[in-house]
């Protein structure tokens, strides 16, 4: 193989490893609105962080169906991670 593969395989491994992981929702939220899913999606990632949150502030305060999203995934994937500990 030659030099130039080798340096764009690296390069193409390097940035693959640097793209942020898809946020996959643990239920099955199909039928919900986005802002529902959405709202899940962030507040189950930060159910999963050690410091800070996932939330959207102008979104929570003003979109019912991101709050509420919010709200669950934070409280659902909060009590499967203290039933793993």
């Amino acid at each position: 193989m030659s030099t130039r593969k080798i340096v764009l395989l690296l390069l193409a491994i390097t940035a693959a490893a640097c793209t942020p992981a898809k946020k996959e929702a643990n239920v099955n939220l199909a039928g919900y609105p986005p802002a529902f899913r959405a709202g899940y999606l962030d507040g189950c990632d930060t159910s999963k962080r050690t410091s800070g949150r996932t939330r959207d502030e102008e979104r929570f305060k003003h979109d019912p169906q991101y709050a509420s999203g919010w709200r669950d995934g934070n409280d659902i994937c909060t009590k499967q991670r203290k039933s793993k500990e």
